[in-house]
């Protein structure tokens, strides 16, 4: 598994986000059941762009590619820098929709796996024609491919057939059967965290194999696992807790425990996002606190944000009104450069924490320790938070108000019973609610998709470069805005003792694939 280190100093981008591989999505077209699937694809995919290219900051995302396989593989959208391509990845998802979905083919075996060296294929030269600086950060590639076939047969078929290709770029490569069970969405067990890699472990190979519903919202969140950080160079956050008490016997106290902690964001932040309703807030952002290991530059491995846990706090004692700012998960490091005991010691340890929170209903209150303390020699100010456990593995972590932020609350106190005929209207309009067990964000919707859309759709007067989409002229067809890849495909395999009949349109198609040589641009330019 690639691992890549690759911002310098002075990098106004966080290392671990150039760890975010680029991505190749491969869409593995089966009839009949691409009629039913089509749709929720499409729909998932254009709300996961409006909101991966919306987003302010550093990107979420670096490259993107989609093929898709039919008969035979077809690159729909050569790589793309996901931020500020709206527009193309707009219309590759148009493109999408209208796939063949009625009528019959007969799908070759080699397609699916000629698809993934293509797309490698199309990574390397990518990759070469960046600046060396640039390059370095597109050094690992996954690929995902959709489909609706037996998971274990396409992974059976992709493992024979490359198991004679160079893979060295290749950081991962999943198979996701799209199958079509009712989805039950709760906040304690989302799609993502549904899926389980144990078939895959079965099979003895290192493809993974996942499923998720054919719906809308299940896709969504798939796709929405892309945003997290997946960098695994060094752990993110150290939780300290105190030294032990010391021994009548030995008079020398424990050294303090220090759980090694990964941090994800339990959601994104409306002010990431341009025209919502909290766009003009910050509160997540105060100088020093969690959110600015999302903001700053590489840290040095020994320069990682600390929580000292200051004192234990009944979960009954902490007024919800003192919390502010957003929410982010504490979960056992990943770090590859622990060693497996270190790795297990932690987790263990991790999970004994969670479990005597919660059996002792207790909070803890620790101080943060900001990641950089700059040229100052004034000790900065301190962020203090409320650790809370959860019934997973994971610990929630949130901002807690002190003495400086506070601000005068005269509020009195309620009085024993209120007014006979006034309990009984509000008694009354309080049975007429809907009552639920639980909150539900997969129920909630806010139109935030459509906003996001219609504003990205603006133009933006932005000159396309020499990898961005040229209008090409199709036999018998418009003109349309499909993006030329920059080597040509690996060729389909015929059936043995007969040649391809190629249409037409195939021709055209094929065609697309090639960087036309500049007699050629000429000829096309001078066409009425």
């Amino acid at each position: 598994m690639y691992h890549g280190r690759t911002a310098g100093k002075g990098s106004a981008i966080p290392a671990h986000f150039y760890q975010q591989p680029s991505r190749l999505l491969i869409v593995h077209v089966t009839l009949p059941s691409w009629s039913g699937i089509c749709s929720n694809l499409c729909e998932a995919l254009q709300n996961f762009f409006s909101l991966a290219c919306s987003l302010m900051g550093p990107s979420r995302m670096s490259l993107f590619s989609l093929y898709m396989v039919q008969n035979q593989h077809e690159c729909i959208l050569p790589f793309v820098q996901v931020k500020g391509n709206f527009a193309r990845l707009q219309t590759c998802i148009s493109e999408l929709r209208m796939v063949q979905t009625e009528g019959c083919f007969r799908p070759q075996n080699t397609s699916l796996k000629l698809a993934v060296e293509d797309g490698l294929q199309q990574f390397k030269q990518y990759s070469r024609h960046m600046p060396t600086r640039a390059a370095l950060t597109y050094t690992a590639l996954e690929i995902t491919v959709l489909t609706s076939q037996p998971g274990k047969e396409v992974v059976r078929q992709l493992e024979e057939g490359l198991k004679n290709t160079d893979l060295v770029r290749l950081r991962r490569l999943q198979v996701v059967e799209i199958t079509n069970g009712v989805p039950e969405y709760t906040e304690s067990a989302s799609p993502v965290e549904e899926f389980s890699n144990d078939e895959s472990s079965l099979l003895g190979t290192d493809i993974d194999l996942q499923t998720i519903d054919n719906d809308i919202v299940g896709m969504e969140t798939f796709f929405k696992a892309w945003l997290h950080n997946s960098g695994t160079d060094q752990e993110h956050l150290h939780l300290l807790l105190p030294s032990g008490r010391s021994s009548n016997l030995s008079r020398t106290k424990e050294s303090p425990m220090c759980l090694k902690c990964d941090l994800q964001e339990r959601l994104l932040s409306p002010s990431l996002l341009p025209g919502t309703a909290d766009g003009s807030m910050r509160m997540d952002d105060p100088k020093g606190d969690l959110s600015t290991i999302y903001q700053m530059p590489s840290q040095s491995s020994d320069s990682h944000y600390k929580l000292q846990v200051v004192k234990a706090l009944k979960f009954s004692g902490v007024c919800e009104s003192l919390m502010y700012g957003l929410p982010f998960i504490l979960r056992p490091t990943s770090c590859w450069q622990l060693d497996w005991d270190e790795l297990e010691t932690n987790q263990k340890h991790f999970h004994a924490l969670c479990h005597s929170l919660q059996k002792r209903e207790w909070l803890l209150l620790a101080k943060g320790e900001p990641l950089s303390r700059g040229s100052t020699q004034r000790a900065p100010a301190s962020t203090f938070y409320v650790v809370m456990p959860s019934p997973s593995l994971t610990l929630l972590v949130k901002a807690v108000a002190t003495r400086e932020l506070m601000l005068p609350s005269p509020f009195p106190l309620l009085p024993e019973d209120p007014p006979d005929d006034s309990l009984r209207t509000v008694e009354s309009l309080l049975d007429s609610l809907e009552l639920e067990d639980t909150y539900n964000p997969f129920q909630i919707w806010s139109h935030l998709y459509p906003h996001l859309t219609s504003t990205l759709a603006k133009p933006q007067g932005r000159p396309q470069s020499s990898w961005e989409s040229r209008p090409l002229r199709k036999t018998g067809q418009l003109l349309t805005n499909r993006a030329r890849a920059t080597v040509a495909p690996l060729p389909v395999t015929p059936a043995p003792g007969r040649a391809p009949k190629v249409s037409g349109a195939q021709k055209a198609t094929s065609k697309a694939f090639l960087l036309p040589s500049n007699e050629e641009e000429e000829e096309e330019e001078e066409e009425p």
